[in-house]
């Protein structure tokens, strides 16, 4: 029950409330009737009357309470006219609006501190609810695009290339040699930690026989590593173009038939029959594109994600190298149990390093990767270090 005191203050904040989704709901409509296409019409049309609904939930609840008769004092067009006199034409207007609908939800969302009351809880939950799928909505408006005019491949390459770029200026990605470089320095790292960890437990330490260990592991490792990365690149390379191959001499088989199975995986892959089939149908009008399409979606590959095979070695060889290096480095200055204290915490802090990045490459919280990654470290670590201390007591290497 509200005390007599607490009216006033209710009452000017629902008011408030009802008077900016009023403006809303006068904004949407103006759009909607200035508006030529047919679907941003409709669009702006149900997201007016949504306005609508949330002003006449305010309405209710102020009378509930026994509050005035309301009035609206906004401009009959909302904020339609101002938005309507920006640079930048109807992109600008719907961005304009979606900075508007996030301030809104953000706005609710403090006062779901403040207006306890059950009712005044159900109102904001619908109405933030609400202008969450409104942002949406007008992101989807903002992205659709033109059709395209017509290009050749040569073009459309030129387009795409600096559509790619664009995006990825707004949203930076990791390059694809960067993720090899991250797995290939955690190979590296936990392999030489574990071979310096053993040694030392089974030497106690001593510096030399943990350095000639570490070292001959760090260079085997990483000429390991780069070999086969090497070679895995060049596996995937001549798969693909044996892939080609394969497709080629099918195409000119038969080509009616490779039309057949392009449909036909186009339609296993969520297409409609008759999109899938005309889209097949386009493709074998150009032969090279028609067998680079079969090649993709039969073999799972594509020229576009095959990396340079010596491009992978030596990011393989050399990032597995400095990752390996890093729990000997101690052990150049140092021996006994200071050295391997130091190469416990130098190794760690190095996992933890790798783990943070590789959040690069996923969508997990940077400390948490770190963390994961250093717990591993630190089991392997404890393992062979035991394994090290008893093979040294059983030979007698102390």
């Amino acid at each position: 029950m509200l005390k007599a005191d607490e009216v006033p203050g209710l009452l000017a904040l629902l008011q408030t409330n009802w008077q900016a989704e009023m403006e809303d709901y006068a904004t949407y409509r103006a759009l909607a009737s200035r508006e030529s296409d047919s679907r941003r019409r409709n669009v702006m049309r149900g997201l007016a009357a949504a306005e609508r609904h949330h002003a006449y939930l305010w309405a209710d609840e102020i009378s509930a309470i026994d509050g005035p008769t309301l009035i609206y004092s906004g401009d009959a067009n909302g904020r339609a006219d101002l938005l309507s006199k920006g640079v930048g034409g109807i992109d600008a207007e719907l961005r304009q609006l979606r900075i508007h609908e996030r301030s809104e939800i953000e706005r609710y969302s403090k006062q779901t501190l403040n207006l306890t009351n059950e009712a005044c809880q159900k109102i904001l939950l619908e109405v933030i609810a609400d202008e969450n799928d409104h942002y949406k909505t007008l992101s989807g408006l903002i992205r659709a695009r033109p059709p395209l005019p017509a290009m050749d491949g040569s073009q459309a390459r030129t387009a795409l290339a600096a559509l790619l770029a664009a995006r990825k200026k707004r949203h930076p990605e990791a390059a694809g040699w960067l993720n090899d470089a991250i797995y290939a320095a955690h190979d590296g790292l936990g392999s030489i930690f574990g071979i310096v960890s053993g040694v030392a437990g089974a030497t106690l330490g001593k510096g030399h026989y943990v350095l000639i260990a570490g070292l001959a592991g760090m260079v085997g490792s990483a000429l390991s590593t780069g070999t086969g990365a090497y070679l895995t690149s060049r596996s995937e390379r001549e798969l693909y173009d044996a892939g080609l191959m394969r497709e080629r001499k099918a195409v000119d088989y038969d080509e009616s038939e490779a039309r057949e199975v392009l449909a036909l995986s186009l339609q296993v892959r969520g297409l409609p029959e008759d999109v899938a089939g005309r889209l097949a149908h386009l493709l074998a009008e150009n032969k090279e594109g028609f067998v680079k399409a079969l090649t993709r979606i039969g073999a799972n590959l594509s020229e576009e994600n095959l990396s340079n095979p010596w491009v992978a070695a030596l990011t393989g060889f050399t990032a597995t190298a400095v990752g390996a290096f890093v729990p000997i480095i101690p052990f150049f200055f140092l021996s006994g149990v200071p050295a391997i204290a130091l190469a416990a915490v130098v190794s760690l802090s190095a996992h933890f390093a790798v783990g943070a990045t590789r959040s690069l490459m996923t969508v997990r919280p940077w400390w948490r990767s770190g963390l994961e990654l250093t717990a591993f470290g630190a089991v392997e670590g404890i393992i062979t270090f035991s394994i090290g201390v008893v093979l040294g007591r059983l030979v007698g290497t102390h």
